[in-house]
């Protein structure tokens, strides 16, 4: 499957981020991150449609921004939260495992 990475810099929140796109223009994947204060990059939601796992988009949307990082902010520091099917690809890059955080959820009502 063919797919291009498109980079997208938005006017909110000093994001920027990534889609993986299809010759046909569907949006099969996206990676985000936030410039922070005190030099900080906070790395944000990375997702690929379920139809599109396992063919390598994931990677290649990490390795895209990674490198962006590279090159844009030498000298500052990059955070994550990740799920642990994530981590390994992390602690690949050189990051520091931290703290465990637990989803919980709860159906608002009154």
């Amino acid at each position: 499957m063919k797919y291009r990475i498109i980079k997208l810099v938005t006017n909110a929140q000093g994001l920027v981020g990534w889609l993986a796109v299809t010759q046909d223009d569907k949006n099969v994947g996206h990676i985000f991150m936030q410039e922070e204060r005190d030099n900080k990059v906070k790395f944000l939601d990375a997702w690929v449609d379920e139809d599109y796992r396992r063919q390598g988009i994931f990677r290649t949307l990490w390795e895209t921004r990674w490198r962006y990082v590279q090159e844009q902010y030498n000298g500052w520091t990059a955070y994550a939260w990740c799920l642990p099917m994530s981590l390994p690809l992390l602690l690949e890059k050189g990051f520091t495992e931290g703290d465990t955080c637990v989803y919980v959820e709860k159906e608002i009502r009154l």
